[in-house]
């Protein structure tokens, strides 16, 4: 799609420019890259071992053999749909059900680590419906964003009941890698899906084929026409939920804010089925982008685990000998960076534009987001200061910053007369002569400063030593790499 290609171009340039500033930017770059804008990575791959080729094809891994309690029946099914003794803990958690930033670990901790029955139970009641600590959060977040005030009886019964089953089967038996590791390993769910929506496919086969385990068929009551409607939503909701898919989900989400039309009531209008399911993909996915949008404690706990899971994988790849993925390597990876640039580049432009669908009912969500995000920028250690510029030396350097800030513009009055690149390089070597002043304790090698003199490499230095409030929050790497 046209839009969707210009957004992508917009976003390598910004990228770009990220990878360029230092070491950890480049590795949250290529994080960005090769997870929201499918690109994949070349590689060898390896052949498969006898062990992998003697395994069915046809056998869905995550389905296993359920136990089902006699002493559950209807009459004495507890209150919460699980078995606990933290009963009376749990129902105060619970009262945030309808709530932005449940606090999905301590309910998970009152149920007997099991969240996303808990949650389900709970929901299905509120609405009359009748790897889990995610997908109950997705779940729970789903729930919070199909109540918006803007979003008001805009859904049938059925697509809210595939909402909620899409996010709740999302991730199920997810293996705690990436689609491109899987693809890189040559797994058996690469070969069996064809290196397309690996995990999202293998998610939807496992979720409807626990439908036909004993007493789990949770939809037996529809006819066979709303099981079909329910099946299609799912599939293209769950799919939806690739990273890969990004840039094309914001796309349209973008196009439906420009053309959208409300009530006089501000509920949208979404009369076509296309419409809808456009919004149901990009609730879910938004969900599925919803920890930095939670509460800051909630937050970090997320941060943690997937780090944790990330620096799992790069492990693993490191013991196969691979190139370890973007943000894997847990002795070069920066958390705090990658948030940031996870925030800046991928969830704040997509709930932005969801604001911007249901305004004003996600601005609260958003002031979050933003909190976050400067929370995080606020613990990127800092490179450790120079020491203290006498009084006259930064004076010099402040008028030589202002004086650096003319070589990229025309002659001043002085220069009439005179050839320009001539008195370019003039000014370039006496920026180079003033920087060796300022550097009496960190001798400069002015030949490699003569190779890298330009304007902005010298502008970089002046400003990073003076602190200058132009200055980025670090220099690039190739301002501090000087011998």
């Amino acid at each position: 799609k046209p839009r969707s290609s210009a957004f992508k171009r917009m976003l390598n340039r910004e990228l770009s420019h990220l990878s360029e500033m230092s070491r950890s930017g480049n590795q949250v770059s290529e994080y960005i890259s090769t997870t929201f804008l499918d690109k994949q990575n070349e590689v060898e791959i390896p052949s498969p071992t006898l062990r992998e080729r003697e395994k069915p094809m046809c056998h869905i891994s995550g389905v296993k053999k359920l136990t089902h309690s006699s002493s559950l029946t209807s009459a004495a099914l507890p209150r919460f749909g699980i078995k606990t003794e933290q009963e009376d803990a749990l129902a105060r958690e619970l009262n945030d059900l309808n709530k932005w930033g449940l606090n999905i670990f301590q309910v998970a901790e009152f149920s007997n680590n099991r969240p996303l029955s808990c949650i389900m139970f709970a929901i299905f009641q509120e609405r009359d419906l009748l790897k889990t600590l995610h997908a109950a959060d997705v779940t729970q977040s789903t729930h919070v964003l199909l109540s918006t005030p803007a979003l008001d009886a805009v859904f049938t019964d059925l697509e809210i009941l595939a909402a909620l089953f899409a996010a709740a089967i999302h991730d199920v038996d997810h293996p705690g890698v990436s689609n491109q590791f899987l693809i890189n390993t040559n797994s058996e769910l690469a070969l069996m899906y064809n290196d397309e929506s690996v995990l999202e496919n293998h998610h939807l086969a496992v979720g409807f084929k626990l439908l036909h385990e004993e007493n789990c068929d949770i939809f037996q009551n529809l006819t066979k026409r709303q099981r079909q409607s329910l099946r299609k939503l799912v599939i293209d909701m769950v799919l939806a939920t690739d990273m890969s898919k990004h840039m094309s989900l914001l796309a349209d989400l973008k196009t439906m804010v420009e053309t959208k039309k409300v009530t006089s009531s501000g509920v949208l209008l979404l009369d076509h089925y296309t419409d809808r399911i456009q919004v149901l993909r990009n609730m879910v996915h938004c969900a599925d982008l919803s920890n930095p949008t939670k509460p800051l404690a909630v937050y970090r706990q997320w941060t943690e685990r997937i780090m944790e899971e990330f620096f799992r994988q790069g492990d693993k790849e490191r013991e196969r000998g691979m190139e370890i993925s973007p943000m894997c390597d847990k002795h070069t990876a920066s958390v705090e960076k990658s948030q940031v640039g996870f925030i800046d580049y991928i969830v704040h432009p997509l709930w932005e534009t969801w604001g911007d669908l249901v305004h004003p009912d996600a601005q609260d969500i958003l002031d979050t987001l933003e909190d976050n995000r400067d929370w995080y920028q606020s613990t990127i250690p800092q490179s450790p200061s120079p020491p203290p510029i006498p009084d006259n030396e930064l004076d010099s350097c402040i008028d030589k910053f202002q004086f650096e800030l003319t070589l990229e513009g025309e002659p001043t009055q002085e220069d009439e007369g005179k050839d320009f690149e001539a008195v370019k390089a003039i000014k370039e070597i006496e920026t180079i002569e003033a920087i060796e002043a300022i550097e009496e304790t960190e001798p400069v090698d002015q030949l490699d400063l003569q190779r890298r003199s330009g304007p902005l490499i010298s502008l970089y230095l002046e400003c990073y030593r003076c602190k200058m409030a132009t200055c980025l929050s670090e220099p690039p790497a190739s301002a501090l790499e000087l011998p």
